[in-house]
């Protein structure tokens, strides 16, 4: 059972639990969750957690083997534009490598469109722009860092382990 000022991950979003309560019309107990992101939305989940969307954030040491491991996982290959969305929808509810196949691959594909002097892909922002708010929110916690000192110190990290 979490407590009060514990950070949890709820779907995707990392939030930190602000309270429990007990709901007296049904006997449950609920915890009462704000997202890190967005401390105007409140999340209500039944401490049983029967969805099982609840879960513990990344701990420190799973967060420093993810990032030993980035520079091993590879890009998407080959999708074509008319697939991408699809690709990206079912990889974006995976796991961490699953978020870094995102940031790798759009992040690639927007390169490619600016060398060949094309705007870039609404469709590739959006996904990395979604795939860096699940992966550094979440990792930012374990990191005890902020959102944009755990990226820098993301690409700092993998640029040294590719020397």
């Amino acid at each position: 059972m979490y407590k009060v000022n514990d950070y949890v991950v709820y779907k995707k979003s990392v939030c930190k639990v602000k309270e429990i309560k007990n709901n007296k019309l049904n006997g449950i107990n609920y915890y009462i969750l704000v997202p890190i992101d967005d401390d105007s939305l409140i999340i209500d989940v039944p401490v049983d957690n029967r969805m099982g969307y609840l879960r513990d954030v990344i701990s420190k040491k799973e967060t420093e083997e993810l990032i030993n491991s980035i520079s091993s996982i590879e890009p998407l290959d080959n999708i074509d534009d008319k697939y991408i969305e699809k690709t990206y929808k079912d990889l974006i509810s995976g796991d961490y490598k699953d978020l870094i196949k995102i940031i790798k691959t759009s992040y690639l594909r927007n390169e490619m469109r600016s060398k060949n002097n094309r705007r870039p892909s609404e469709k590739d922002l959006n996904y990395f722009n979604q795939a860096e708010k699940y992966l550094y929110n979440e990792l930012s916690i374990s990191l005890n860092m902020s959102f944009d000192d755990t990226k820098n110190y993301i690409v700092t990290r993998v640029q040294e382990l590719m020397k």
